[in-house]
């Protein structure tokens, strides 16, 4: 199954799926400047059936001050949630926001990271979704009697944690390839966060390149040039995809993922982890 799904080809899936068919749609837009939006923005109109999943609660756990802005969830955690909302490894799951697909991007990653294998991303987000004219609803979505959960592999390279990260410096055993925009990256749009800069030794490729102009993702064959260019001899298993506290790194995931590129780990704590320990280094410049 394709990661990406195309807003017609879920108008037909939609139009022909039978009652029992166990299909989620998961609206997962979110606004970092202001987290309570997305569940406003969803009440008012969403994809018909669609489910709420919040970043803040769902797909994070509780920031600490030491742990990064959307500390990732333990694994069990998260596949019990999902079973308490009537959700099972082996369903069908599909995924939007508004934000070019960087927090649908996260719930894809971590949907993958507990077993499930049936996971799209809906390529140009919930814009695509009206321009091909579909319809919207409002209001809450019920979830599902809870179900048992049936554990399954995880489908992704897996976690780096910061020790990981701070050793990689001196053995260079992995490339961090950093999501957040070149700004960020370089030090000169330091407003995001209280110190500015990159992990030494990251390269950047921010997450909008993985985008052509109308918001949706390139195409595989252009996704795997760029890609591949950026790593260099490197093989996917030795990347671990980093932005700013976990969220547009699963971006660049997917976009590998796409090129045919599978086994990069995700750094969940990020730069917002990072910097939390004034003794850790910190570059600036390209």
């Amino acid at each position: 199954m394709s990661p990406l799904i195309s807003a017609v080809a879920l108008k037909e899936l939609l139009d022909t799926k039978s009652a029992d068919s166990k299909i989620h749609i998961i609206d997962v837009r979110h606004n970092l400047q202001d987290p309570a939006w997305g569940r406003s923005a969803y009440l008012e109109g969403h994809l018909p059936g669609a489910v709420f999943f919040d970043v803040d609660r769902d797909l994070s756990s509780t920031p600490t001050g030491t742990n990064g802005r959307h500390p990732l969830p333990e694994r069990a955690d998260f596949a019990a949630l999902l079973a308490g909302r009537g959700m099972q490894s082996s369903d069908h799951y599909i995924i939007y926001d508004g934000s070019n697909g960087i927090f649908a991007a996260r719930l894809w990653w971590m949907l993958r990271w507990v077993g499930c294998a049936n996971v799209q991303v809906l390529n140009g987000d919930m814009s695509a979704w009206q321009a091909a004219g579909g319809q919207l609803e409002r209001g809450e979505v019920a979830f599902a009697p809870a179900v048992e959960w049936q554990d399954a592999p995880r489908l992704v390279g897996g976690r780096v944690n910061v020790d990981e990260v701070e050793v990689n410096i001196r053995l260079k055993d992995f490339l961090v390839v950093d999501a957040r925009p070149a700004a960020r990256f370089s030090g000169e749009d330091g407003q995001m966060d209280p110190v500015a800069g990159h992990i030494p030794g990251a390269v950047n490729r921010p997450f909008s390149n993985n985008l052509d102009e109308s918001g949706q993702f390139k195409s595989s064959d252009v996704l795997r040039r760029e890609f591949s260019e950026l790593l260099g001899v490197r093989p996917p298993s030795e990347v671990v995809a980093q932005c700013g506290s976990g969220i547009s790194a699963c971006h660049n995931l997917l976009a590998m993922e796409l090129a045919g590129l599978k086994g990069a780990k995700l750094y969940p704590g990020s730069w917002s982890e990072w910097i939390s320990d004034p003794n850790r280094p910190v570059a600036t410049g390209n």
